[in-house]
């Protein structure tokens, strides 16, 4: 008889956008990423000066008004460096490719800098088990979360912490899962601790 092998819980690293609005004028305001452990990353982003649109039915929904990002944005170019540190060589994944990976593109092609990683569905990544259970999941998180604000890495966060629970239901022997740690609603930027690639 083979003995099952002890396959070790899995967290992908996920990214989130923000964005002005929807459309082909739209642009990246807020990149968040659940990365290794509790490490996470969060910046707002100063608009380019032709970076003019913006959708006040999106600002209602991420709360963050143009005139927080020109008091509050980082420089693209420090965006765009932060994110190749953090990510570079790896993938990435999102929960909303279709319109994360074309922000982030915007991103990078702004700022004159070579994007270092790749940012891939996060649908690549999921059993259909994982699906069926997913939104029932997510759901819970949410609920077990203080979150005060809308942010865009506790959004990357909610999706890895989802992936993660549903991977887990979904194996053979679930693991005894911890109850989640409350995240503190954050109003400035941060930068991970640690990141071992």
């Amino acid at each position: 008889m083979k003995k099952k092998k002890n396959i070790k819980p899995f967290r992908p690293f996920i990214v989130d956008v923000e964005a002005s609005g929807f459309g082909c004028e739209s642009y990246p305001i807020e990149i968040g990423l659940a990365l290794e452990g509790d490490n996470r990353y969060c910046s707002l982003i100063f608009p380019a000066d032709r970076w003019t649109h913006w959708d006040m039915a999106a600002e209602g929904t991420h709360q963050i008004s143009r005139d927080i990002l020109i008091k509050h944005g980082k420089p693209l170019t420090q965006v765009a460096r932060e994110l190749n540190h953090f990510l570079g060589g790896l993938t990435v994944y999102s929960d909303g490719w279709v319109t994360d990976k074309p922000w982030v593109t915007r991103l990078f092609s702004e700022a004159g800098i070579r994007q270092a990683f790749r940012i891939s569905p996060l649908e690549c990544i999921l059993t259909e088990p994982q699906m069926e259970i997913w939104h029932t999941t997510k759901d819970s998180i949410i609920a077990s979360m203080a979150l005060t604000r809308h942010r865009a890495s506790a959004d990357a966060f909610i999706i890895q912490e989802t992936f993660f629970r549903t991977w887990v239901k979904t194996q053979d022997h679930p693991l005894n899962l911890q109850p989640i740690l409350k995240i503190k609603n954050q109003t400035h930027d941060f930068t991970p601790r640690q990141h071992a690639r």
